[in-house]
């Protein structure tokens, strides 16, 4: 799994406590924004690698693997079946 950028978490923060204390310039409101959608995008896509990787097993050890995941790790070569 990929890890979001430590140097975007920080940026995100630097401006999220200058926000808390003084007013934002517009272009640093911009850079806000952009930064927050480049965080949800790692994000999602780190979390959906996650889920396509995700085996389910019941109590009596049976996969239940949901048949739209499987045909993603298929597709993926996760899969052997």
């Amino acid at each position: 799994m990929s890890e979001i950028d430590p140097k975007l978490i920080r940026r995100i923060n630097e401006l999220a406590a200058k926000a808390k204390t003084s007013e934002l310039s517009p272009a640093e409101e911009q850079e806000r924004q952009e930064l927050r959608q480049a965080y949800l995008q790692a994000f999602r896509d780190g979390f959906r690698t996650q889920i396509e990787d995700l085996r389910i097993y019941n109590q009596a050890g049976q996969e239940v693997t949901p048949e739209k995941v499987k045909k993603v790790q298929r597709d993926k070569n996760l899969r052997d079946d």
